[in-house]
């Protein structure tokens, strides 16, 4: 028999996200502090940026002693991206536990599922997966350069770009270009160009995806063509994730697209179903929270 625990037990989970960092402290699983910090990923940010957003969470949150931290990131593909955003949080927290996980995890664990599929929808996009045997597979999850469709910064560059070919073509804009020029101060789509390429970021694009959206019910054909584009990369990544584990579901989505555009979750509900993926829901509390079910058998 062991002995009791007569310590309490101080856990931080922390998500990183592209845009933004959010984190929580719990003491034997209550919540006594929450921040919100600049996003501490350095595929997003520069090293010193991260540094300096990784000291500011933890002030934040308050400073003593920490047994363990749980952090999920985009871009943790590998054990040595892992090890340098632990090194970041060790500074931090130098007696603690870090387990640091794709945030993908943090999804599925916030959904309170241990086994089935994790859907990012925000700044990026990506799908993760784990099975009862304990096999993982992935789709997308690449980053801008490589892919993030269906995502928040897809959909803003794809409006822009939808614009674009429709003023080369000398046609209507339509009402979706036309909500591109208002939101970004321009009168004449050729502004764009200098616009995109210039001091705006991903965050600046991503968070005109909800433009689409507003086009889209408008009736807008761009806008459509979008979505519809959207909806169709989450059901290959999905089935491919599916057929690679051998699971139908669950399915957790989350990312602030994926939680908070109604729209965009009503149109993929009934196509992710057609291919028989089962128990989709799209989480109603952020990611972070994910990280007391993922530490729940080792702190309480």
């Amino acid at each position: 028999m062991s002995p009791a625990r007569s310590q309490t037990t101080t856990l931080v989970g922390l998500d990183i996200g592209g845009t933004k960092s959010h984190g929580v402290r719990w003491l034997d699983g209550q919540v006594v502090a929450e921040a919100k910090t600049g996003s501490a990923n350095v595929q997003n940010v520069s090293v010193q940026v991260a540094q300096d957003n990784i000291a500011q969470m933890f002030e934040a949150l308050g400073l003593g002693h920490i047994d363990k931290v749980v952090a999920g990131a985009g871009g943790i593909d590998t054990a040595a991206d892992a090890q340098r955003l632990r090194s970041m949080i060790a500074v931090h927290a130098p007696e603690a536990d870090i387990e640091v996980v794709h945030d993908s995890h943090l999804i599925l664990a916030a959904g309170h599922a241990s086994t089935g599929m994790a859907v990012i929808l925000g700044t990026g996009s990506a799908v993760w997966g784990i099975n009862a045997a304990g096999k993982e597979a992935r789709a997308g999850g690449w980053g801008y350069l490589l892919g993030d469709e269906a995502s928040g910064y897809w959909m803003g560059r794809e409006a822009v770009r939808h614009t674009l070919r429709k003023f080369n073509r000398e046609e209507p804009i339509g009402e979706l270009g036309r909500l591109v020029l208002e939101a970004n101060h321009v009168s004449s789509p050729d502004e764009l160009i200098g616009l995109f390429h210039g001091d705006t970021d991903r965050r600046y694009w991503a968070q005109q995806s909800p433009l689409v959206f507003q086009a889209y019910g408008a009736g807008d054909a761009g806008a459509t063509r979008i979505i519809d584009e959207a909806v169709a990369y989450m059901v290959t990544a999905l089935g491919d994730v599916s057929s690679v584990l051998g699971i139908a579901g669950p399915v957790v989505i989350g990312g602030g697209l994926g939680m908070h555009q109604p729209l965009y979750q009503e149109r993929l509900r009934a196509p992710l179903a057609g291919i028989g993926l089962e128990g989709i829901a799209f989480l109603g509390e952020d990611p972070v929270f994910g990280a007391l079910f993922l530490a729940g058998k080792d702190c309480f």
